[in-house]
């Protein structure tokens, strides 16, 4: 006899296997993967077919790979016309400019850091003296902090005055392309709006949501205290605006799906309210006797599930949830029962048919898979701990091990794509679900909504608040206590996601196999019964038939499956972390940070540098963690021999501390003139944090000249011996180059002409600043790259790090002229993207981010 765990594992793969609707959903979706991973996509597409013909659904194979087909190709022609008018918004001017507009709002008004963010779609778009321009636009407008008065609804028809840029996305080798989920947004400008004037109003009933949205917005506002308003918020409305310290505290202890809609609260919302309408209509005899108040409640709740999904922000994951929601009520309303794999399949499927980027919404995949975990391993588990977890001689209570392995089970289905976002997997988010669902599923959630129901009772208003508030910070409470435990995990690459994903499939559609002995045995008859040279051949052939057979009904078990795949994405492992520290060759890696500068510089030996870590002054955007710590995760780079900061400025330094807040350095370079003229802030912290994890801090006087770090002869040129006194910082900055074999690099910070002229008068006559690749002083100013710098150079390739925001016009048309007159060939990250240079000593190898 089965344990009970193993007979629902079975009853769950057995509803996945049957399922056409889930695999065909999933075939959709996955499509749109081979955007960013085309190859490990199409493998686990091949091996997923694979599994399903060997299951003998083979019409459901091919069905699936046309799925694969259409999804994949509605995904590239969307993202290609969103690429197309970002490249000519780009072109038509210099940004940022003052821009007029005039659209409608086609999105929900929320409310981030006291302004509201609103999205426009402009059919009438002027920047300047540039052409007219179309498409969406995200505009930043100033809200009132006490009422959070934002009165915009969708299908507002306004005119706009804003300073608007095309958005930054940080393209960088190795972790991850940006372009889908751009093109997911649609946005092709952003910015703060100066004057917003609504001509006509918008009616209907998007528009009724986002008013009533405002006015509960209105009312948290005006009756939670400051330390929950944003908590309530986030709870009911969706809007993402919680302080730094509590974002980390809820993002850590795994309890962030707390205080976001998620399709769990949906779900709770809306088959509570459907529950509610049922012992009401029961209790009503002219229902009751005509007809079944189950199936007239679940009806009347296909609307409510809408509704509420709007008033909670519309994100992915509600909106799932919303369609899992209408399969399910629809199936009780016409009296049948509700499959949990076909719900979620088509729910997946209506969304990718709708979305065919919606693979790229964090929101909705995390929802999805959770639900998924649900579904197929929270019972299985909950009788393992059942089973096997005793304490003191008894078997764990229900109510203890229900939640355990809830929690385990979203968990467990969630990590690979949680590992790609965090450092760290949420351990004690396993408990903590334990202790906080509760408290924000039966009293936090339930009391915040009720609370928008209370306006006209102001009493039982403030009291309803004052309740959910002490729920509210409870829950946080928890959230604080439980960051510990994280397990760190390095981010999966796309073929170890690829592999996770197959071994899935794998166990999902296992079978029970079809008598491998009797094969054997069918195929050793003849060769028993044939003496001689005949007879040993079938003989031999039984055996590998035998084999084969067992071969294939290992497959069917889980345990073997998993297996495989665990040890498949171990060698995955071990080439990713040869790849991301390759030896016999240096490679510099020019790092997407908008506009600031930073590069990553891996050594012949494996070691590794990082050359400034980027920054974006007044911006809320930490560039150091979107960008710089994620290549480095990426290269599982855990060490750094050296980080050289050029000069103190906060385009090369404010990206350090979240870059290298979980990486150990050998030594910082600096020039010192911070320290010396008491630059304090971001700059003066990172010195301090960084001394105190052990890093030599090292100054010119002692770097000054040529060494050995890793295979590679790096040079100290500039500022030697020592800062010059009547210079600023950038005409200070280190100038540094990096030499393998017969090839140069030349990393030149914000140096400008003086440090330049200077540079020229004392190496450039003896070949002291020849270099192959030359990163362009000051992101391409005009005063820097002057034409006997160049000369003295001499370079094939100039990287010129910018962003496509900056207000100052970099890279200057003189500097472009310039380095065109010299005939080299120009890279610019805010175009390309990140722009990698290998070299093996010999032969030099360029490629850009955007040429993959």
């Amino acid at each position: 006899m089965q344990p009970r765990g193993a007979v629902a594992v079975d009853a769950r793969r057995e509803g996945a296997r049957r399922d056409p609707v889930f695999w065909i959903a999933l075939a959709s979706c996955a499509g749109s993967l081979a955007l960013v991973a085309p190859w490990a996509t199409l493998a686990a597409a091949v091996v997923v077919a694979a599994l399903l013909a060997r299951a003998g659904a083979r019409w459901l194979m091919l069905a699936a790979l046309f799925a694969f087909a259409v999804g994949a190709t509605r995904a590239h022609r969307a993202m290609s016309r969103y690429e197309r008018a970002r490249s000519a918004t780009i072109d038509a001017g210099s940004w940022p400019a003052r821009c007029t507009a005039r659209g409608v709002v086609s999105r929900s008004p929320v409310r981030i850091g006291g302004a509201a963010r609103v999205e426009v779609e402009a059919d009438e778009l002027s920047c300047r003296e540039g052409p007219p321009l179309r498409g969406r636009v995200t505009l930043h407008v100033p809200s009132d902090e006490q009422d959070g008065d934002l009165e915009l609804a969708r299908g507002d028809t306004v005119s706009v005055l804003a300073s608007l840029a095309p958005p930054y996305r940080f393209w960088n080798d190795g972790a991850g392309d940006p372009r889908p989920l751009s093109a997911r947004r649609g946005v092709v400008l952003s910015g703060a709006a100066e004057d917003v004037v609504v001509e006509r109003a918008g009616a209907g009933i998007s528009a009724a949501i986002d008013r009533a949205r405002a006015h509960v917005r209105r009312r948290i506002l005006a009756t939670f205290p400051a330390e929950t308003s944003a908590m309530a918020r986030a709870l009911v409305l969706g809007e993402d605006d919680l302080p730094a310290d509590d974002q980390r505290a809820f993002r850590r202890s795994g309890l962030a799906h707390l205080l976001a809609v998620s399709g769990m609260h949906l779900v709770l919302v809306v088959m509570g309210i459907v529950a509610a309408l049922r012992a009401l209509l029961v209790r009503v005899p002219a229902v009751a006797a005509r007809s079944d108040a189950a199936r007239v409640a679940a009806g009347a709740g296909l609307p409510v599930a809408w509704i509420y999904a709007e008033i909670a922000g519309g994100s992915g994951s509600a909106v799932r949830a919303a369609w899992m929601c209408t399969v399910a009520l629809l199936a009780r309303a016409l009296a049948r029962r509700p499959a949990p794999w076909r719900a979620l399949g088509l729910s997946v499927l209506a969304m990718s048919v709708v979305d065919p980027l919606v693979a790229f919404d964090v929101s909705f995949v995390l929802s999805a898979l959770a639900t998924g975990g649900l579904v197929a391993l929270a019972r299985p588990i909950e009788g393992a701990m059942s089973t096997h977890l005793r304490v003191r001689g008894r078997t764990l209570p229900v109510f203890v091990a229900r939640p355990l392995a809830t929690s385990a089970a979203a968990t467990i289905a969630c990590a690979p794509v949680l590992a790609t976002m965090a450092p760290e997997l949420p351990l004690g988010g396993l408990v903590a679900n334990v202790v906080a669902v509760p408290l924000g599923e039966a009293a936090a959630l339930p009391l915040c909504l009720v609370h928008a129901l209370l306006v006209g009772w102001p009493a039982a208003e403030s009291g309803c608040a004052a309740a959910a508030s002490g729920a509210l910070l409870l829950v946080r409470t928890v959230a604080r206590s439980f960051t510990w435990g994280g397990l760190p995990v390095p981010a999966p690459t796309a073929g170890e996601l690829a592999v996770l994903a197959a071994s899935a499939a794998g166990v999902a559609l296992g079978r029970r196999a079809a008598a491998p002995r009797e094969l054997g045995a069918a195929l050793d008859r003849p060769g028993a019964a044939a003496p001689g040279r005949s007879g040993l051949a079938l003989g031999g052939l039984g055996g590998l038939g035998a084999a084969l057979g067992r071969l294939r009904a290992s497959l069917d078990r889980p345990g073997v499956v998993l297996g495989l795949g665990a040890t498949t994405i171990v060698l995955l492992e071990i080439v990713a972390r040869a790849g991301g520290a390759p030896r016999g060759v240096l490679r510099v890696t020019f790092l997407d940070v908008g506009q600031g500068d930073a590069a990553l510089v891996d050594l012949p030996d494996g070691s590794s540098m990082l050359v400034d870590g980027g920054g974006l002054v007044g911006s809320p955007i930490d560039v150091g963690e979107r960008a710089v710590a994620s290549v480095l995760a990426a290269r599982r780079r855990s060490r750094l021999a050296a980080v050289v900061l050029s000069h103190p400025h906060p385009d090369h330094y404010l990206g350090l501390a979240s870059a290298l807040a979980r990486v150990r350095v050998d030594s910082l370079w600096d020039t010192g003139q911070g320290e010396d003229e008491g630059v304090g802030g971001a700059y003066a912290e990172l010195l301090t944090d960084l001394r105190r994890r052990g890093a030599i801090v090292l100054r010119p006087a002692e770097l000054c000249g040529a060494r050995t770090i890793g295979g590679a002869v790096v040079e100290v040129l500039a500022p030697c011996p020592g800062v010059v006194a009547d210079r600023g910082a950038n005409d200070n900055s280190l100038v540094v180059r990096v030499r393998f074999g017969g090839r140069a690099i030349l990393f030149t910070g914000d140096a400008e002409r003086d440090e330049e002229a200077e540079l020229v008068e004392r190496l450039g006559a003896r070949g002291g600043l020849r270099a192959d690749v030359l990163k362009i002083g000051h992101h391409g100013s005009r005063t820097s790259t002057t034409a006997p710098f160049v000369a003295a150079v001499d370079p094939e390739v100039a990287v010129i790090s910018c962003g496509v925001r900056n207000r100052f016009g970099h890279p200057h048309p003189s500097t472009l002229a310039t380095l065109a007159r010299a005939q080299v060939r120009v890279l610019r990250t805010d175009r390309v993207g990140s722009v990698v240079v290998t070299t093996d000593g010999r032969s030099l190898d360029v490629r850009a981010a955007s040429a993959d």
